[in-house]
Formats: C-alpha cells, structure tokens, sequence
C-alpha cells in the first residue's frame, strides 16, 4: 500500500480547503443537457436524496499525487466526520453550521461556514443538482456519469465540483475539486453503507483556534 500521506498543518490544511472548500477559477459557460442527459443528472441527485445516513471509507489524492486514507460518516442534513488514518493527524467535522478542520494531536484548528464549501450540494435533506448548479460538462463513459458543476448561487466562488457515479452500482463513486490553478484533488468513496445511525458525538469538535476563522 502507498504511504500514507505526512504534510505539515499549513500543507495539509492547503490539501483539505481544496477538497472542501472549492477556491475561484475561470469562469465556465453552462451546457444545456439532452432529456438523457438530464435523466442521468437527475439519477444523481435522486442517489443523493436515497439516503439520511452513510458511511464508508475514502482515499484523497492530492494534486501531487500524495494519498491519504481514513472512514467518513454522514448524517443530513448537513453533518459530516471524516477521519484520517495515522500517521495523519488531522480530522474534518461538519456539525451542519460550520466545517471544522482539526490538528487531533494539538488540539488545534480551523473553522469554516458549510455553506461556503461544495459540501451543502450534497449534504443537504433535498439535492437537485440540476436546479442548484451550473453544469459545465457531462460525459458517459464505462458505466461511470461524471459532472461538472459550479454553484449557480455563487457562495463558492467559480469553483468547480465534479461527481462521478457509478451507474451500476447506483453509488457516488468520487467527487473532484478544481482549485483556481487547475490543480485537483480527488476523493474515491468504498464500502459504502447507508442507513446506519451514527453516535451524534462524531459530529461535535472542539478546537484551540489559531485564526479568527469560525464563531
């Protein structure tokens, strides 16, 4: 297996604000889709909608091609808890309001609005991809729909967010977050397991802040 990723707080907080908080890029026409292809946004959102609660395990790659591995939880709306494998000693919390991003082995963090971040696409009681996004690009390829998208309300800035779905499966199978620079980074989702409570606990954080960022 791949060495797990080992970045410094300042390296590794650059990795995550790039997955979850997607930074400005050039701005991009929206496509109009075909009834198929508007039928294969829809299975998304519908795929989104099918669940309260999920977990599973995710690998990121950076834009280096670092890896990282670790378990998420979700619990909608708008909770989140993703834990890195050591020796990474980072943790990201959503507890609906804000994202936390927490160094676990100095208590030590930083917080962020949820409602800035890709996240609230997909974290919310009720997605609709369709209505709630500009989508830039659609392919089909190998049983796989990968989308494009950009907030249509803006609150992200012009970054871009990419889905891919597994049709065969009926499963979100990764999302990509494209940077201002072009750089980006990917998550994969596996063992996906819906409908399993998780302890409420997972979703309180508590940090040392080092900036003003957060309440």
């Amino acid at each position: 297996m791949t060495t797990l990723l080992q970045l410094s707080r300042r390296a590794f907080l650059g990795v995550a604000l790039a997955t979850l908080a997607a930074l400005p890029a050039a701005a991009a026409e929206p496509m109009k889709l075909s009834p198929e292809q508007q039928g294969a946004v829809n299975a998304i959102s519908d795929y989104l909608n099918s669940f309260k609660t999920l977990q599973g395990e995710f690998t990121q790659i950076s834009p280096k091609g670092n890896m990282s591995q670790g378990i998420f939880y979700i619990s909608k709306p708008g909770k989140m808890r993703f834990e890195y494998a050591p020796p990474n000693p980072f943790l990201i919390v959503s507890d609906g309001t804000w994202l936390t991003i927490k160094n676990v082995k100095k208590e030590k963090g930083d917080q962020f609005p949820l409602s800035q971040t890709p996240l609230r696409l997909v974290l919310g009681n009720k997605v609709d991809i369709a209505k709630d996004t500009n989508i830039l690009d659609f392919q089909e390829q190998d049983g796989m729909t990968t989308v494009t998208v950009e907030d249509k309300k803006n609150t992200l800035g012009s970054g871009q967010l990419t889905l891919v779905y597994d049709q065969a499966r009926k499963a979100l199978q990764q999302w990509i977050v494209t940077d201002g620079k072009g750089r980006k980074t990917t998550v994969s989702l596996e063992n996906l397991q819906p409908g399993i409570e998780p302890d409420p606990k997972l979703f309180v954080v508590k940090i040392k802040r080092d900036s003003k960022n957060g309440p």
